[in-house]
């Protein structure tokens, strides 16, 4: 097992944090996700899986790895992932 710490882009609120968690547990080889939007990063542990996969999968989100570029379509997919995070937290 593998845990891994990833700085992230355009990280708001639990909204994000909640759409984040949820997608990256999808994964196969995904066992747990800790978001803390205060350091804007991801505690992630994660087994037979390649890294590439979980980071192709926040940029899919809208969360590029902070050192990667952050362009208005990653911004704008951000806002949509958080959005559907704030509603699954108002129905949960």
């Amino acid at each position: 097992m593998k845990t891994e710490i990833i700085y992230i882009a355009n990280l708001k609120c639990s909204g994000c944090a909640t759409t984040i968690t949820n997608e990256l547990l999808k994964l196969t080889g995904v066992k747990d996700v800790q978001v803390d939007t205060e350091k804007d990063c991801i505690e992630i542990n994660y087994e037979n899986i390649e890294r590439k996969k979980i980071i192709s999968k926040l940029h899919d989100l809208g969360y590029p790895e902070a050192t990667e570029e952050n362009g208005l379509l990653l911004k704008l997919k951000s806002f949509a992932s958080c959005m559907i995070g704030r509603t699954h937290n108002l129905t949960h």
